[in-house]
């Protein structure tokens, strides 16, 4: 079951990335429900500070797992992240762009607007 599709501003949640296809639905949109324990809510923008960051942790966007459809993320390309993880990004230095109108309000239960905007691409 989806939630309402709410961005952190309060209007209608834009699409993230259809190519490549994101978001827990695998809709294109930073949609979340119960389901979606990991919060995956964020859209950002991939750049290679932030992969090399992730993939340090533990988990590697970058190499295809074709067997799920999934060709691996590059720089440039825009994907619904964990709000955990992108406010771990933040802490650490290595946050990536995001779009405002396609994060999903959920976000703010973890990660504060005032930072989100510090990483607005889109005003």
């Amino acid at each position: 079951m989806k939630e309402p599709s709410v961005n952190v501003l309060g209007g209608p949640l834009a699409p993230c990335s259809t190519n490549p296809l994101t978001g827990f639905f695998r809709n294109g949109c930073c949609d979340t429900g119960p389901a979606d324990r990991g919060q995956h809510t964020v859209c950002a923008l991939m750049t290679a500070e932030f992969l090399a960051f992730s993939k340090y942790l533990g988990n590697d966007l970058t190499t295809p797992h074709p067997e799920f459809g999934f060709k691996g993320l590059k720089p440039g390309d825009q994907w619904c992240l964990c709000a955990g993880r992108f406010l771990q990004a933040h802490e650490e230095g290595a946050a990536p762009q995001v779009r405002l109108a396609a994060t999903h309000a959920r976000t703010l239960e973890v990660v504060p607007l005032e930072v989100l905007k510090g990483y607005a691409s889109d005003g």
